[in-house]
């Protein structure tokens, strides 16, 4: 079976994936931003030493024996942060399966950062499985945990449950329509909040939003999966009438989605931006059964392999940007093909 990132899941039309995150500390070691002399080579030991009792086919990979493709590849499927694959990764580490569906990244903003990964709106089934790690783990180190504030973290809006849960969505309805900042306005208003492709700071690129719970004091894990679920649900409804709404117009959508198919197909030199935005048409097109020619699992593919870092890693080879941008053309013809 191939990895979660391929697979589609509930929503797939429109959600494409879930991840749910507890942020963590060592109650032995300073927070990473206080570390002194060698705290950080000694919290990366100490997860060395643990990995193989947690078990869930973990494996220990220190960040700084990886390659820059290598990151960057990891960074595109989302399993680690951009400023954790930008830094050189001195103390730097992750315990990761080989399905990747689970992530943990050491010394990142804490100590520990576990992540669990799903194709799909998938928001339960991944809470349940990273409370069975989070209990795991907890057996076999002290955690930082407060009585009156419970799970301590480097960043105050993490503490508490120091549950994250994060839905990536596509929402070129919304967009094509003009109601997308309606929309992200509401969701703001909600206790949520709704960013780019690679969460805060970041721009979306083929309209593609990330939508997370920005409280974890003061709330149970069930109300914040509540609280998530609510607005995914509410998203999802809007982006299916405006998706209904440009299918009034038969002609101006069959036209739009398919000149993006003709130029994803056809080009023969494709930035990854152009790309991506094409992919975002093209993807709608499929979806909602107009482009015949694509399924939802090469759509996946061409979402993955033409990206900087995972381009590089199919191809077996380390490109400028000019070849990839030739490259990522051929690579497009060869996945619709197969």
């Amino acid at each position: 079976m191939s990895n979660w990132y391929l697979q589609t899941g509930k929503d797939s039309d429109i959600v494409i994936s879930s991840r749910v995150r507890l942020a963590r500390n060592l109650a032995e070691f300073n927070f990473k931003n206080n570390y002194v002399k060698d705290e950080s080579k000694a919290v990366l030991d100490k997860l060395e030493e643990i990995t193989p009792a947690l078990g869930y086919g973990l494996k220990f990979c220190k960040m700084e024996n990886m390659d820059y493709i290598t990151k960057v590849s990891l960074m595109e499927k989302h399993l680690i942060s951009p400023e954790f694959a930008m830094k050189d990764g001195r103390n730097q580490a992750i315990l990761i399966n080989d399905d990747e569906n689970i992530c943990i990244m050491v010394n990142e903003e804490d100590h520990l950062r576990l992540q669990v990964f799903s194709a799909g709106l998938e928001i339960e089934n991944l809470v349940g499985l990273i409370t069975e790690i989070d209990d795991k783990l907890s057996e076999l180190v002290d955690y930082a945990y407060s009585k009156d504030f419970g799970y301590l973290t480097a960043c105050p809006t993490n503490v508490g449950t120091g549950l994250r849960i994060s839905i990536m969505v596509h929402l070129p309805g919304l967009a094509i329509t003009g109601n997308i900042s309606k929309v992200l306005r509401a969701v703001n208003s909600f206790g949520m909040n709704i960013r780019g492709i690679y969460g805060e700071g970041s721009e979306s690129k083929g309209d593609i939003y990330q939508i997370f719970n920005n409280q974890s004091l003061g709330l149970t894990e069930s109300e914040i999966m509540k609280n998530v679920k609510a607005v995914t649900d509410k998203i999802i409804e809007q982006e299916r009438l405006a998706r209904k709404n440009l299918e009034k117009k038969p002609i101006e959508l069959e036209d739009r989605v398919y000149r993006a198919y003709g130029l994803l197909v056809n080009s023969r030199k494709l930035s990854s931006d152009e790309c991506r935005s094409l992919l975002s048409d093209v993807k709608l097109g499929t979806d909602l059964g107009i482009i015949k020619e694509l399924d939802d699992a090469k759509v996946r593919k061409l979402e993955l392999y033409t990206q900087v870092g995972n381009l590089q890693k199919l191809l077996g080879d380390e490109l400028n940007a000019y070849d990839r941008d030739i490259k990522r053309c051929e690579t497009i013809k060869n996945i619709i093909e197969n």
